[in-house]
């Protein structure tokens, strides 16, 4: 109820400036003109109130978009945490468990057989250069872009070309390995930053999904397929070489709709 009351005293003021205005029209008929100062001082409080919500409106909508994009800076960071936690399980956890059982065997063999607690020794040292190696590689995995860092970021380039982003099965995908977000977010980047300098596109769709033995995703824009880039340029080579490096799969096709760039890459192969 309170908030018709608000609605009916601001239409309430609406048409009492427009029947001022109105009569005012009347009184001067015969010498009314649009330009005089007191046409100008009638509309100016008939438009304020519009004005007025306009402007309320658009600061109400900066804020909320600023709202949601902490949101999902904060998500960002929680399965940033995840995907590191994952890693440490997956990587170090069985070769730790391998050291503490190795280190309980050769405490035995100190007094059942020493002449086999060297060899033990040996193993327990090339287990920890391992996992050294392990860690490094972790910490220089974390240096990189995952999935939905390098989506936020270019999501931000393609808004400025006034270019829509589309994803399908991109909440499965936060959750491939380290190395192969790593790897192919890379490429997809790049392959973004084709689509904004060449395409001329208004709507790019990158579609993830998951087979038993590959990992694929499939972007595909609007645009002018021809002027994607040369197939002999650097970009092109460079994209393809740094699948092929995985043995992965790398192509660029023309259809109806604009150009479709499709990547593979094998499931558990290192990079």
């Amino acid at each position: 109820m309170e908030g018709t009351h608000d609605d009916n005293g601001n239409y309430s003021y609406e048409v009492i400036i427009l029947i001022s205005f109105v009569r005012y029209g009347l009184t001067m008929a015969g010498s009314f003109n649009w330009e005089s100062d007191d046409v100008v001082g009638a509309i100016f409080p008939l438009i304020s109130p519009v004005m007025a919500y306009f402007f309320s409106s658009q600061i109400f909508a900066n804020r909320s978009i600023h709202q949601a994009n902490q949101r999902l800076e904060a998500v960002i960071q929680r399965d940033e945490r995840e995907r590191v936690a994952r890693d440490l399980h997956d990587t170090l956890g069985q070769s730790f468990s391998m050291i503490t059982i190795k280190t309980e065997l050769a405490k035995k063999l100190l007094v059942k057989a020493p002449d086999r607690v060297a060899s033990e020794l040996v193993d327990i040292e090339a287990t920890s250069r391992q996992n050294l190696q392990l860690v490094r590689s972790i910490v220089n995995n974390l240096h990189q872009q995952s999935l939905s860092e390098m989506l936020v970021e270019q999501n931000k380039a393609l808004k400025t070309a006034e270019i829509t982003l589309v994803t399908l099965g991109e909440a499965a995908s936060m959750q491939w390995p380290t190395r192969v977000q790593n790897r192919l977010a890379a490429v997809i980047q790049e392959a973004l930053t084709n689509v904004i300098r060449h395409a001329h596109a208004g709507q790019v769709v990158l579609t993830f999904s998951q087979e038993n033995k590959q990992y694929k995703v499939v972007i595909q824009d609007d645009g002018n397929g021809h002027r994607y880039e040369r197939r002999d340029s650097n970009g092109l080579l460079g994209m393809r070489q740094r699948m092929e490096e995985v043995q992965g799969t790398f192509s660029v096709t023309t259809n109806r709709i604009g150009t479709l760039v499709a990547l593979t890459m094998p499931r558990g192969k290192t990079v």
